[in-house]
């Protein structure tokens, strides 16, 4: 199973092959890619849902189609949505969100027996 960082790690290569093919080759900052971050809030929204982060921009999509639910990336957001639609991203989130769905009832049923 996939985990956040291996989205995370993917995710910056992509943007940043993305941004070598295009024209403006010397204004690509790669810096700034290393400190994306990828996460779910399961106590945020109730649909399934990640969240992005690039630099000081954060937005946060809808797992079953990518579409923005909350913020904003500027530019960004049109190679999350091009990442989102590459073979298994969808699949992985998926599974992640599943798994912290367990996660959180096994917690939800030990505070309850407590």
């Amino acid at each position: 199973m996939a985990t956040f960082k291996d989205l995370e790690d993917h995710l910056k290569s992509f943007i940043i092959q993305e941004q070598s093919d295009a024209h403006n080759v010397r204004n690509i900052n790669t810096a700034k890619y290393n400190n994306i971050k990828i996460w779910m809030d399961l106590t945020k929204y109730t649909q399934p849902h990640f969240y992005v982060r690039v630099s000081i921009s954060e937005a946060v999509f809808s797992i079953n189609d990518c579409t923005k639910i909350n913020g904003g990336l500027g530019y960004e957001e049109r190679f999350v949505i091009k990442w989102f639609g590459r073979m298994g991203i969808k699949e992985k989130l998926i599974d992640l969100w599943n798994s912290a769905e367990k996660t959180r009832n096994i917690d939800d049923k030990k505070d309850n027996n407590n």
